[in-house]
């Protein structure tokens, strides 16, 4: 099947969308420096030929909720299955066959304790044809969730992204609640996030003002943030591979840095175990996946081991890539 043609509008639009997800057309339209009927007619097309959503995700981390990384071996047969009933979680993000369809990864999002032990204590111990797992809790975010992979794209200009990007992130040690209100409009808003102020109003059951001042408050905490959901293929990025790194623990901080700054990332995360960072590449070929491993990743002090696995299948992406 040939894949569709993006052109450079069509690049923009992916990358303005990634910087605000719920921007006015006729905002972005205004810095493109095109009609608003020309975005809304370019996004009406990307929808169909390259599945772009825009979704609205909750940053757990900001409830002090604990996001996990979770990686099974399994029996062949069992792979698909399993990855199959994780996707049908609602405390999956992200849920991809890898390492020749033997083995399942999974970004988890327990709500609470509970959760997190039905599924790590209970069930996966009970799942048949599973042969091992290992999971890990992210301890700290490099590169993903509201820093989305088309940020590293540069299709728009210093100055058009200059004019779409939106303030500066909170302090990631800020913590905060949300009611009933907010958990009505998180869940419509993961459904579109792009759902129109009487869609959200029927959806928690408030006033029109009320809802625009709790989006504000749910953004301006980090509790939500949009995502671009698309398939990154029709880029020309077609290899994927997940890297979990053995880091020295006094190079943590800087091994990290430097992978979210590499444009082949699209996460990284220093996590708990033996394996302390865990990411996510994506590259052109393997040619080029041979030369950013021996290369970039090669020149970084402090990396002691490296494991790839490629990304055979994305089973569930409800978050690129996984938290």
């Amino acid at each position: 099947m040939t894949s569709p043609t993006l052109d450079a509008l069509d690049l923009k639009l992916l990358q303005a969308l990634q910087l605000d997800g719920r921007a006015p057309f006729s905002r972005i339209a205004e810095v493109l420096g095109v009609s608003d009927q020309t975005v809304a007619r370019r996004f009406r097309k990307l929808r169909t030929s390259v599945g772009l959503r825009v979704l609205g995700m909750t940053d757990e981390s900001r409830l002090g909720r604990s996001s996990w990384i979770v990686r099974m071996q399994c029996a062949p047969e069992t792979a698909e299955r399993l990855a199959d009933a994780l996707a049908r979680r609602p405390d999956t993000s992200y849920v991809a066959l890898i390492s020749g369809g033997t083995e399942v990864v999974c970004g988890m999002k327990p709500r609470s304790r509970e959760d997190r032990d039905d599924l790590l204590l209970d069930r996966l111990q009970r799942t048949p044809r599973v042969i091992g797992y290992s999971a890990y809790c992210v301890l700290h975010r490099f590169y993903g969730g509201p820093l989305g992979w088309l940020r590293k794209s540069s299709a728009l200009s210093p100055a058009e992204e200059g004019a779409l990007r939106l303030e500066s992130l909170p302090s990631a040690s800020t913590t905060t609640t949300i009611d009933c209100v907010d958990e009505a409009l998180l869940a419509t808003l993961f459904g579109d996030g792009r759902a129109g102020l009487a869609e959200l109003q029927a959806a928690c059951g408030q006033t029109e003002d009320v809802v625009r001042r709790r989006l504000e408050q749910l953004r301006a905490s980090g509790v939500l943030y949009f995502d671009v959901q698309y398939s990154p293929e029709v880029l020309g990025h077609d290899v994927a591979v997940m890297m979990w790194l053995t880091v020295a623990p006094s190079a943590l901080s800087s091994v990290g840095l430097a992978l979210a700054g590499h444009r082949e990332v699209e996460f990284a995360a220093a996590a708990t175990g033996k394996i302390n960072i865990v990411a996510a590449v994506r590259c052109r070929d393997t040619e080029e996946l041979y030369s950013y491993l021996s290369d970039k990743l090669g020149a970084l002090d402090g990396v002691r081991t490296v494991e790839t696995a490629p990304i055979l299948r994305q089973v569930k992406q409800l978050a690129l890539p996984i938290v």
